[in-house]
């Protein structure tokens, strides 16, 4: 199975490739780094709902999509597996 991957952008306009081990409406568990090394972190979504946020070792993390879009691609990733499943 390959890890979802998601872009996240630092404060400083960096932008970070994160894998995903968890996405739900209410909260997206990232893992930033490879290794022993790794450090998790779980971004919620702000409060006008546009964007997910989380900080890292001090440093904010925003993930630039709304939480209509993350439950858009919950949905969308459901229905691909139970199709692939039902094969």
């Amino acid at each position: 199975m390959d890890d979802e991957k998601i872009k996240v952008h630092t404060e400083k306009d960096q932008i970070l490739e994160v894998v995903v081990t968890s996405k739900k409406t209410d909260a997206i568990w990232i893992l930033l780094g490879e290794g022993p090394h790794s450090v998790k972190c779980k971004l919620t979504p702000t409060r006008n709902s546009l964007a997910y946020v989380g900080s890292l070792m001090g440093r904010e993390l925003i993930y630039q999509r709304s939480v209509k879009q993350v439950q858009a691609d919950i949905a969308r990733h459901n229905q691909e597996a139970h199709i692939r499943f039902s094969r």
